[in-house]
């Protein structure tokens, strides 16, 4: 008689093997993956909110997990953000410290083009949100929404629309993208701590020690994870916004391979917990975090509120010019050069590209307006609207210079062959 059960490799719905979670991990550590399961998060969350079942969406976010005797009675949207995206914030981090002690940010000569061009980055969209937001109904708040660049959002609009353009233009994203989120994570730092408690922040900060001690001897996993989850606890417990520990907490970890080991401690972990953080981390933030009304009346709320108008245009319009303007000026007035394969029509779309706020944008969106803000909904509206327009702004851009890039390699071989 045949035995009926079916064999493990042929079981439908079964655990995945050790080859496919390896295989499921690289495809989540590739920007284009992380952007794409971004892209979906919001997506369902904006199909959500604006369906029949949008109380359920409602219910859902405002539902409260956790104990009060600790202050983490928090609703299950906070935790997304609170929470989740604090592991997006390790690896920020880790990546941040890989950059300053062994990358592009090493080298002052290297860095300096792409780090005052972040600065121009910020400031231009943090001042036309301002004057935007000087006529009567506007917002100081929000000043800070727009000076964010989503790295792997960006990077991924780079990659996939960009293929044939210089290496050195997805260096010079990168390390603006990097100071960009390490500027924002200072803003959000300085800008956004609520009720500060010194004694909790005193305690965070030593649990943060411990773990830098521990992290630097290789201890096990089992004992970092719980500290690293205290710190973060304690961090939310003392008003600065609890992301901050994960940042911190990578910067703790050596960036440099020591005697005995291939790779560096950070760039191990680094390697482990990205695909955590794009595929789980930030795609449940953006769920919890795009769902916005996009009825004809809500769009028109967006449209007429200053502060939306002013996040939009800072998004599309002052990253770029930021961007470009810094870069300008610090190639004429000083002895600073872009690298020889970068023409400024190149820099110019990748500078378009980096107006993709979203995570960060979203973040510093619900840090800036209370849920009750009647701007809150309209800002996130704009958030989305202008990333996606930066986006497909920045995607024609990139396919116009690939065809330049294109024909003048084709001229240029035609010419080497010889007659």
């Amino acid at each position: 008689m045949t035995d009926p059960t079916p064999e493990p490799h042929a079981r439908v719905g079964g655990r995945l093997t050790p080859g496919a979670l390896r295989n499921l991990a690289d495809t989540l550590r590739a920007e284009n993956a992380g952007a794409i399961l971004l892209l979906l998060g919001a997506v369902v969350a904006l199909v959500w909110a604006n369906s029949p079942w949008s109380a359920g969406y409602d219910t859902l976010s405002g539902t409260v997990v956790g104990p009060a005797a600790l202050h983490l009675d928090l609703t299950v949207a906070q935790w997304a953000t609170d929470g989740l995206l604090a592991i997006f914030f390790f690896v920020v981090g880790l990546e941040l410290k890989r950059e300053m002690v062994d990358g592009q940010l090493r080298r002052p000569s290297t860095a300096i083009v792409p780090i005052l061009a972040a600065v121009g980055g910020m400031a231009a969209p943090a001042l036309i949100y301002t004057v935007v937001n000087l006529q009567a109904g506007g917002s100081s708040e929000g000043w800070a929404i727009p000076v964010a660049t989503d790295i792997a959002f960006a990077v991924a609009v780079l990659t996939v629309f960009g293929k044939r353009l210089p290496t050195a233009l997805r260096a010079f994203l990168l390390t603006l993208a990097v100071v960009d989120d390490l500027l924002g994570i200072v803003v959000i730092a300085v800008f956004y701590a609520v009720g500060l408690q010194f004694v909790w922040l005193a305690v965070s900060l030593a649990t943060i020690g411990v773990f830098a001690v521990l992290v630097r001897r290789r201890t096990s996993a089992w004992v970092l994870v719980p500290l690293a989850v205290l710190a973060w606890a304690f961090m939310h417990m003392s008003g600065v916004h609890a992301t901050i520990a994960g940042v911190i907490l990578g910067f703790t970890v050596p960036a440099l391979a020591r005697k005995g080991e291939t790779i560096s401690r950070a760039e191990h972990l680094e390697h482990l917990w990205r695909p955590v953080s794009a595929g789980v981390a930030v795609p449940v933030f953006a769920l919890f975090a795009a769902g916005v009304s996009m009825s004809p009346s809500a769009l028109a709320d967006a449209v007429s509120d200053p502060a939306a108008q002013g996040v939009a245009l800072g998004l599309v319009l002052g990253k770029p010019v930021g961007i470009l303007l810094a870069t300008f000026l610090l190639v004429k007035l000083t002895k600073a050069t872009l690298d020889p394969s970068v023409r400024w029509p190149d820099l110019a779309a990748v500078s378009v590209v980096a107006g993709v706020g979203f995570t960060v944008s979203l973040l510093i969106g619900e840090l800036s307006f209370a849920a009750d803000s009647p701007h809150s909904e309209n800002v996130k509206a704009a958030i989305l609207l202008g990333s996606l327009t930066a986006a497909a702004l920045g995607a024609a851009l990139l396919t116009w210079r690939t065809r330049v890039q294109a024909r003048r390699t084709a001229t240029d071989d035609e010419v080497a062959v010889p007659a």
